[in-house]
C-alpha cells in the first residue's frame, strides 16, 4: 500500500513539476508512510524527492515509535544539539540553488521560515499540489475503513434515537461524554467531537456542549465522530454523523421545517453523482430549503471530504466547480439554525461511485421522538 502511494506521489510530483515534498505534522504524513508526527517543537519531517529514497528526519527518542518500512523510507534520528533544519536542507542539496518544494499544509511556520531562509532560491507551494487529489480519491480498502467507521457511529446514533441514551435532566456535556464513550467502544481510537446542542443551542452549528440541562419538549442536535484504530501502523479513518431527536412531541412548525430538511438532504445525496460539479450538489440542497423559506438559516457549505482527516477535499460549496470523481467521500449535511429558537441538521457520509452515490451512514434520518 505505502509503496504504491509513493509511486503515485512521485508521478504527481512530475506532473506538477515539484522537485521535493516535505511532510511534517498533519494527515499527509500518516497517509504517506503510516507514521503520525507528534506536534512538538522538535522537527519531524519526511523528505521526498523524485528519485532518492524518502528519509524521515525525526528526534532520536521518537525513532522507537516508527513502524519501519525499509522499502518505502529510511529513518535519520537527530540529537538535541543538532539542527534538524540543516539536516533536511542537506537532503535537498541535489536540487541545486533553485527548484520547487511542496511543504505540508500543517507544518509549523517556524520550520517553514527557517527552511526558506536556508534555501532562498526555491519556490514553495502547498503539499496539496501533490497529494490533495490523491487523498481525495479513496482506494478500495480506504472505502472499507470509512464504511466500518460509519457503521460504528450508526450504532451510537441508533441508541440515541431508540431512547437508550437518557437525555432529559442531564447536561449537554454529560450526554456528550457518553456519546464519546460509545464511539470508543465501537472501535474508534479517538473521539474527534461530540456536539450535543439542546433547544436554542441547536441554532449554533458548532455549539460546545456545556452545563445546560436538557428539558422535555425540545430538539437535541447531536453531531459526533472519531478516528478508527487501525493495525500495523496504518492511519485511522474518520467518522461523522448528525441526527436530531425531540424530547416529546414537536410543534407543527418545527416538524414542517424538519420535513423540508429531510427532503433537502435526500435530494442532495441523489445529486452527488460522478461528474457532477461539487457546487451543484450544494445548490440542490440550498434550493429546496429556499423553497421552504429556510435558505437564510442555512449558514454553511453542504459538505466536506473525509478520510484520514475529518475535513479534507473535496468541499461541496458554491464556487467549487470541480467534478466529483468516483472514490470521493464527503459529508452531505444541510441544516437550518434560527438564532435564539432552535436548529436542526442531518448528516451522512457519502461515497461517489461509478454506480451512483453510496451513503455510508444508514441510521434513521427521521426525527426521533424520545421521552426519557
Amino acid at each position: 500500500m505505502f509503496e504504491t502511494r509513493l509511486n503515485r506521489v512521485r508521478e504527481a510530483m512530475e506532473t506538477a513539476e515539484v522537485d521535493a515534498l516535505l511532510l511534517s505534522v498533519g494527515p499527509d504524513l500518516p497517509w504517506m508512510i503510516g507514521y503520525e508526527a507528534m506536534a512538538l517543537e522538535r522537527l519531524t519531517m519526511l523528505v521526498v524527492t523524485r528519485r532518492d529514497q524518502p528519509k524521515l528526519v525525526i528526534p532520536s527518542f521518537e525513532v522507537p515509535r516508527v513502524v519501519e518500512r525499509p522499502d518505502v523510507f529510511t529513518v535519520q534520528g537527530w540529537g538535541e544539539t543538532e539542527d534538524p533544519v540543516e539536516l533536511v536542507a542537506a537532503e535537498l542539496e541535489g536540487l541545486g540553488a533553485s527548484g520547487t518544494v511542496a511543504i505540508g499544509d500543517h507544518t509549523w511556520s517556524r520550520f517553514l521560515v527557517a527552511l526558506q531562509h536556508r534555501m532562498p532560491g526555491h519556490d514553495w507551494v502547498s503539499s496539496g499540489t501533490v497529494v490533495g487529489d490523491l487523498r481525495a480519491v479513496k482506494e478500495p480498502h480506504e472505502l472499507d475503513r470509512l464504511a466500518a467507521a460509519a457503521a460504528g457511529v450508526d450504532r451510537v446514533a441508533a441508541a440515541l434515537q431508540g431512547g437508550d441514551i437518557a437525555l432529559i435532566g442531564r447536561t449537554e456535556a454529560d450526554v456528550s461524554a457518553e456519546l464519546g464513550r460509545r464511539i470508543l467502544a465501537e472501535g474508534h481510537a479517538a473521539v474527534n467531537f461530540a456536539i450535543v446542542a439542546a433547544g436554542e443551542n441547536a441554532s449554533s452549528p458548532h455549539h460546545h456542549p456545556g452545563d445546560r440541562v436538557i428539558k422535555a419538549g425540545e430538539v437535541v442536535l447531536c453531531d459526533f465522530g472519531g478516528t478508527t484504530a487501525e493495525p500495523h501502523g496504518e492511519p485511522g479513518y474518520c467518522s461523522d454523523i448528525t441526527r436530531c431527536v425531540y424530547t416529546g412531541e414537536p410543534p407543527a412548525e418545527f416538524r414542517e421545517q424538519f420535513d423540508a430538511l429531510f427532503e433537502s438532504q435526500r435530494l442532495a445525496v441523489e445529486a452527488a453523482t460522478e461528474g457532477s460539479a461539487a457546487q451543484s450538489v450544494d445548490a440542490v440542497a440550498r434550493g429546496h430549503l429556499a423553497d421552504a423559506g429556510l435558505d437564510q438559516w442555512f449558514l454553511h457549505r453542504l459538505g466536506h471530504g473525509i478520510g484520514v482527516e475529518a475535513h479534507e477535499d473535496p468541499y461541496l460549496v458554491e464556487g467549487n466547480d470541480a467534478p466529483l470523481a468516483a472514490g470521493n467521500v464527503f459529508s452531505i449535511e444541510p441544516g437550518f439554525y434560527i438564532a435564539g429558537k432552535w436548529g436542526a441538521r442531518i448528516e451522512d457520509i457519502v461515497a461517489c461511485t461509478t454506480d451512483g452515490p453510496r451513503p455510508l451512514n444508514q441510521a434513521d434520518h427521521n426525527l426521533a421522538i424520545v421521552e426519557a
